[in-house]
């Protein structure tokens, strides 16, 4: 991690920021970068039941002397916050015997406002603990946890055996192994408070008092927040997740990809804030003290919005594909065990017109290992089986169209045709047949009636 030295000193507040959340800290802030007055991250802690303030010092630099911590403990007695209040000065680099003496002393006397100094060995010790790595000169999320790709008490392709269990004329134990792979896809879980309040001559004319919580897909690119039915698989299943062992699971997958974290977590934390300032802002109408209703646009600052959390996690997404003849049936979903949001679903689909859904119903042609609709689907003369219409072979009898699976069985249905009685021929139509017994008792009917029969 030496590329740490490298970071400018805003990159190293940035770092502590990372740090400090991923070690539990809650409401971690930077103070204004222009005029901080000793105080670059704020934070704080709850001992306890009590709630405590802890403002930090960074210092990007080779060493930290007494004049530093002098000035945070000078800080920290100032710094307006209704309870027990700490200190902490981190740096890249080493702290000099007065500095380390002046914070022993402040622990030894039980000062009120004690200082704890973290120097650059035992911060790379404890970003190493925590997943964070110094990556091309980037603080990266490392993670190691994921969200189950499969669920260990049935098979890795029984969602595709439960899918080809709605179509009818076949039997899912009967299809080929489906081609599996898996790409763990990386996401982040944010928690975010939103505390503003609005005032004008007339009084407060809006607040905002929220907890936003949403899940970030978080490869390359621009982070997008997750549809409601994917965030909700995650943050439920946060409490399942197994080490990423990408070895344990090519052993049940034939493909296996890993993707990276595409932002850190700094810019993750920045995006969200952008995100929820537009969120939050709208247009309050109130009236003035002169009886004027006045437009005013209530947009929340940056320093009223509080990420509190953001925790990153492996998603698996799973795509199956089953050849069956000529056609692929591809299957693809997010998996977190036996639970799944389907991304894609080739099974309930049409081969021939693209209709699509579970609501419908698909029959399987053996023929030609087409899966098709109600439209699509007949009934072969001779087998009495399903045939789809894109393979089968037609010709119309008593004017009306049959279905064969192959040349050879329409040859023998012409042969048994040519031997029919007219009765039975005219059977192959059944409506018109129905439609001419039909037309012959009305005639009937009318003769009687003229002869004065009835």
């Amino acid at each position: 991690m030496a590329v740490l030295d490298d970071l400018s000193g805003f990159e190293f507040e940035d770092l502590m920021e990372d740090v400090f959340r991923n070690l539990g800290y809650e409401n971690v802030r930077q103070a204004e970068r222009t005029a901080d007055e000793g105080r670059d991250v704020i934070m704080e802690e709850v001992v306890d039941g009590t709630r405590r303030a802890i403002i930090v010092e960074c210092k990007h630099t080779g060493t930290v002397g007494r004049p530093v911590v002098q000035k945070l403990h000078s800080a920290i007695a100032t710094f307006d916050f209704d309870g027990p209040k700490r200190g902490m000065v981190a740096t890249t680099g080493r702290f000099t015997n007065p500095a380390e003496e002046y914070a022993d002393r402040l622990q030894q006397n039980d000062d009120p406002h004690p200082i704890e100094l973290i120097d650059g060995e035992a911060l790379r010790e404890i970003a190493d603990e925590i997943g964070l790595d110094l990556y091309n000169g980037r603080i990266e999320i490392l993670c190691e946890e994921t969200l189950r790709p499969y669920d260990p008490a049935a098979d890795v392709d029984a969602p595709v055996q439960e899918a080809f269990h709605d179509i009818e004329n076949i039997e899912a134990a009967d299809l080929p192994v489906p081609h599996s792979q898996v790409t763990f896809r990386p996401v982040v879980a944010i928690t975010a408070d939103t505390n503003a309040i609005f005032e004008t001559s007339v009084g407060v004319i809006h607040r905002i008092n929220d907890r936003t919580q949403f899940v970030v897909h978080a490869e390359r690119g621009h982070p997008k927040v997750a549809d409601d039915d994917v965030a909700t698989l995650v943050t439920e299943n946060f409490h399942a997740t197994i080490p990423l062992d990408t070895g344990q699971f090519t052993e049940v997958f034939d493909d296996v990809e890993e993707r990276r974290f595409g932002q850190t977590q700094t810019e993750y934390k920045e995006w969200a804030v952008d995100r929820l300032q537009d969120y939050h802002t709208t247009t309050v109408t109130y009236t003035g003290d002169n009886n004027v209703t006045y437009n005013k646009t209530c947009e929340p600052n940056i320093s009223d919005i509080s990420v509190q959390s953001i925790e990153p996690v492996y998603l698996p997404e799973v795509r199956q594909t089953t050849e069956v003849q000529k056609y692929s049936y591809p299957y693809e979903y997010y998996a977190a065990g036996p639970s799944r949001v389907t991304l894609e679903d080739g099974i309930h689909r049409c081969v021939h017109c693209g209709t699509s859904g579970v609501d419908e119903t698909y029959t399987y042609c053996p023929n030609c290992g087409a899966i098709a609709c109600d439209s699509h689907t007949k009934t072969e003369r001779l087998e009495q089986e399903p045939v789809c219409t894109g393979c089968a072979v037609t010709e119309r009898f008593a004017l009306n169209t049959k279905y064969f699976y192959e040349e050879e069985n329409l040859e023998a249905f012409r042969e048994e045709y040519a031997a029919m009685p007219i009765h039975e021929k005219a059977m192959e139509n059944k409506i018109l047949a129905g439609g001419g017994v039909i037309a012959t008792l009305l005639t009937l009917i009318v003769l009687l009636v003229i002869g004065g029969v009835i």
